[in-house]
């Protein structure tokens, strides 16, 4: 791989996960077909870089549609997928002082090759600049095997909870 990586992925466990699914939902909101992430499996807070993972499946909401005999994981997903680790990052650590982070924008985003089902995108992020209770700004990069696949740079802003209107459960 020719570009340098946020995190060299010699250094992480893929077998020993510090996140869970469950455990991402302890931290994320999303849900059902809006989870983007299988697993967090590196956290360092000195560099505040973490690395997670999504396993592509067969069975991903998008399969039938993008595009037909011919699945292609779409470019909004991979970038929720980003957002959705940048996020963890940040909530589990604090960094905004806010019950919950949502998208602020994207910048400098490359698409580099497909995400097919089969594949395991492999997620950096590494927060850049964090404002609390204003933004904050991540750096990241989605691998599958050697070959860096997106990669970005993404803000995240504090959402006003009190402002939502809350939904009736839809199940599970």
């Amino acid at each position: 791989m020719s570009k340098s990586l946020i995190v060299d992925l010699s250094l992480v466990d893929f077998d020993k996960p510090i996140a869970d699914t469950d455990a991402i939902r302890d931290v994320n909101p999303q849900r059902f077909e809006m989870e983007q992430l299988t697993a967090v499996v590196y956290e360092d807070l000195e560099t505040a870089c973490c690395v997670g993972y999504k396993d592509v499946t067969n069975d991903e909401f998008w399969i039938r549609g993008h595009m037909p005999g011919m699945p292609l994981m779409p470019g909004v997903v991979m970038l929720e997928a980003a957002a959705q680790l940048s996020s963890f990052f940040a909530q589990k650590n604090d960094v905004l002082g806010s019950p919950m982070v949502g998208f602020g924008g994207l910048e400098e985003v490359r698409f580099r090759d497909p995400v097919i089902p089969g594949d395991r995108l492999i997620l950096m992020c590494k927060l850049v600049k964090a404002r609390r209770g204003r933004m904050l700004i991540s750096r990241f990069q989605g691998v599958v095997g050697t070959s860096l696949v997106v990669e970005g740079i993404l803000k995240g802003i504090p959402i006003p909870l009190e402002r939502l209107p809350r939904a009736e459960s839809t199940g599970a």
